[in-house]
């Protein structure tokens, strides 16, 4: 039936793992930040890049690069929240589950 609908199965899909992982620590961060009553400078700053992470996820494979610009723009951001600490963690080790960019850059 799903198929029929041009929809894919949960299970046996394709998808890069990494991707998936990436998409999850993502997730969890955003709720995090969300969440976090403290307000900062740069929460907007996080915000944005989070969403801008979360929208790589959708299209495949993202760009090393863009990926390790986002990622530091956020710690830039929220590194001093020692609350999302943890979900800054997962979202880096996610980062880093795509290895480095052609090219050593990065």
């Amino acid at each position: 039936m799903l198929r029929s609908l041009g929809q894919r199965p949960v299970t046996g899909s394709d998808e890069d793992p990494r991707v998936a992982e990436l998409r999850t620590a993502v997730s969890r961060l955003r709720r995090e930040l969300a969440a976090h009553p403290a307000e900062f400078p740069d929460r907007v700053i996080a915000e944005d890049e989070l969403a801008a992470l979360a929208a790589m996820t959708i299209d495949g494979i993202p760009e090393i690069p863009r990926l390790r610009r986002s990622l530091l723009l956020i710690a830039g951001a929220i590194g001093s929240v020692s609350a999302l600490a943890k979900g800054l963690t997962d979202v880096r080790d996610a980062v880093d589950l795509f290895g480095q960019p052609r090219g050593g850059q990065g």
